[in-house]
């Protein structure tokens, strides 16, 4: 395979494709991933010249910091195709941004703009028969930085790798999940990295989900780490209640991440007249509508599942079950936000961003 020279990136194209090997109608979210990937590493103080490769394993050194200390992170994306076969990406400067200040969080040097967009443009065009049009399906995209200086003395490594990987994605027609109000474990706490994607955020919610989950709940909406009286993040989702006509969900702070998807709803429901406070939001709150009949909806809101809406919550013994609302804010936000993903809709904010 032969090095094809672009001007910032060295591309070696794959020999052959395995996109025929796949079935587009029986995707298991994240476990296909594309022909190509992006790498980049951080070396003697700086990005070295970025390369595009066929999708293959690395070999890594066991003594690497990743393993040791946890110096990772990652975006989450998705690329959409029309029905005239261009290609769009959602509001990916934000994406751009989070990365780059989670890997501030986590002492990475932060990673060059015009590298980023060129990668995944780049990336975008080589694989682009892998994004299939019709309106829920996507390619998910994982751009991520690794610390793989090997050395385990406990500081910041010296060398780092960015990668961007690619996995189709079919339309998410999720049911509605029940969820457990954390009363003991926490997500994040005040002065960590909550509000970061750093890898072990997302790790460390794997023990108190899979309790959760031996219960029947499938989920767990955490609560602040100091009394766990407010109510904050939804599994790996950002959390939206609705009582009576009124939406509300909880301010970003160090705890909660700046999810893409949330403020994309936000700006949805004043573009349509729904009144939305960003406020903190209490279990006393939540149960108490429950109980008195105002609670109408409860839904998460992120880039893999888009809008996930919530049937029954638990809280300290008491369950509460939440009836299917006729003209329910989370159907309306999940279709509009599609609709503007694949272009079937006005996108006055310009979040639509074609790949050329």
């Amino acid at each position: 395979m032969a090095i094809i020279p672009t001007y910032e990136i060295d591309l070696v194209k794959a020999k052959t494709s395995k996109i025929n090997d796949v079935d587009f109608n029986n995707l298991t979210f994240g476990r296909v991933f594309t022909d190509h990937m992006f790498v980049c590493d951080f070396k003697d103080g700086e990005w070295q010249k970025p390369q595009i490769m066929p999708y293959q394993a690395m070999t890594i050194d066991p003594s690497a910091r990743v393993f040791h200390y946890g110096q990772a992170v990652f975006e989450g994306m998705k690329a959409y195709k029309d029905e005239d076969g261009k290609v769009f990406l959602f509001r990916p400067d934000q994406n751009f941004e989070r990365i780059n200040k989670s890997s501030a969080r986590m002492a990475i040097p932060e990673f060059p703009k015009d590298y980023f967009f060129k990668g995944l443009e780049t990336l975008l065009k080589l694989d682009s028969e892998w994004i299939k049009p019709g309106v829920g399906n996507s390619l998910y995209l994982r751009p991520f930085v690794i610390a793989t200086e090997p050395a385990i003395s406990a500081s910041p490594a010296n060398e780092y790798r960015f990668m961007i990987i690619c996995s189709p994605a079919k339309a998410y027609y999720n049911e509605p999940v029940r969820v457990l109000f954390a009363e003991k474990f926490s997500r994040s706490a005040d002065g960590g990295v909550g509000f970061a994607k750093a890898a072990g955020n997302y790790g460390a919610q794997f023990y108190p989900t899979s309790l959760a989950q031996k219960k029947g709940f499938q989920q767990i909406i955490w609560t602040d780490a100091s009394t766990h009286d407010y109510l904050e993040e939804a599994g790996t989702m950002n959390i939206f209640f609705r009582i009576g006509d009124k939406l509300i969900t909880a301010p970003n702070n160090d705890r909660i991440l700046d999810g893409v998807t949330r403020k994309s709803v936000i700006q949805l429901a004043e573009d349509l007249g729904i009144e939305c406070e960003v406020r903190r939001v209490s279990v006393k709150e939540i149960k108490d509508a429950a109980k008195n009949g105002s609670l109408k909806e409860i839904f998460g809101a992120g880039t893999a599942a888009v809008i996930s809406p919530v049937s029954a919550f638990e809280h300290a013994g008491d369950v509460f079950e939440i009836p299917e609302e006729e003209n329910s804010y989370a159907t309306l936000f999940k279709s509009t936000l599609l609709n503007i993903q694949h272009n079937l809709a006005e996108d006055k904010h310009d979040w639509r961003y074609e790949v050329k």
